[in-house]
């Protein structure tokens, strides 16, 4: 018969037998690495923005472009900052550098640009923690370089070149940016595209523009095509609104530009087509 010390003892070897269980925590996955395009992308900062990347597509974007995150980089008329909150993060990470030229603000100047102007620049240049130390510049019609001769690796017209036609300086933008990329540097652009058979408005009051004519503003001011991507190509858009492209998301215009909104026009369907079809074009300044 086994004492009370002799069972206490044999519990002890038994229980020295069995593998001890311990409790993990489940995995959490990792995010994408800090510094990379994929984090500055999926940034908390840009929360409210991100539900346009499934139609804006900024990783396919700018990795067909050849970003790299020490470039120096400058993109034309930035806007409320859509990209600007991808580029200037990834860039300040990277050691890069990133110039916003912004609309032109002299005599003249309209008045909704000018406050546009200003609010980007206050925004982007209050946390230069997550931004770094933002470049800023303009661009018009009578404005100077938009950054020193020669200094970018990349030049930036993202949804622009319409805006600029209509304005009679696009082929200012396109020879300001040639001045600013080095040699062999790249010039990137994502515009409206307009379809052959439809007649090119010299103005694009529509918002779109014939992919020819853009690759011939660019040849003319003494770039290289490279290639072009589909990756923001919409079959769906038939590029007949009522509106232009301002019909379709994210602007879903109900009326003309300088009239009121109308609350009774439909734009379900244009909902359902989703943000512009438009080209996607690389170009290199020789060396």
């Amino acid at each position: 018969m086994l004492s009370g010390v002799g069972v206490v003892a044999m519990l002890g070897l038994a229980g020295c037998g069995r593998k001890a269980e311990t409790k993990t925590d489940p995995e959490v996955p990792a995010g994408p690495p800090e510094g990379s395009l994929e984090w500055a992308i999926a940034g908390s900062w840009r929360a409210a923005d991100r539900s346009r990347d499934v139609w804006r597509h900024p990783l396919e974007t700018l990795r067909f472009f050849g970003l790299q995150p020490d470039m120096t980089v400058v993109e034309f008329w930035p806007g409320s900052g859509w990209y600007t909150e991808i580029l200037a993060p990834y860039l300040h990470e990277g050691k890069g550098t990133y110039y916003a030229a912004g609309f032109a603000t002299g005599p003249g100047a309209d008045p909704a640009q000018i406050a546009l102007n200003a609010n980007f620049e206050r925004r982007f240049s209050a946390d230069e923690r997550l931004y770094g130390e933002v470049q800023f510049s303009q661009f018009g019609a009578t404005t100077g370089p938009v950054c020193p001769a020669g200094e970018a690796d990349m030049v930036l017209f993202m949804r622009n070149i319409h805006a600029w036609m209509a304005a009679g300086i696009a082929e200012k933008a396109f020879a300001d940016a040639h001045a600013a990329l080095r040699p062999g540097g790249t010039l990137g652009i994502e515009q409206h595209r307009l379809a052959p058979d439809q007649d090119q408005d010299p103005a694009a009051a529509n918002g779109y523009v014939q992919e020819a004519f853009v690759k011939q503003l660019a040849a003319e001011a003494g770039f290289i095509f490279v290639a072009a991507s589909e990756v923001n190509a919409n079959e769906d858009d038939t590029k007949d609104h009522p509106f232009g492209v301002e019909t379709l998301p994210p602007r879903l215009a109900t009326a003309a530009p300088g009239s009121p909104p109308d609350p009774t026009f439909d734009n379900a369907k244009y909902r359902e087509i989703g943000e512009s079809d438009r080209m996607t074009l690389k170009f290199r300044k020789p060396e």
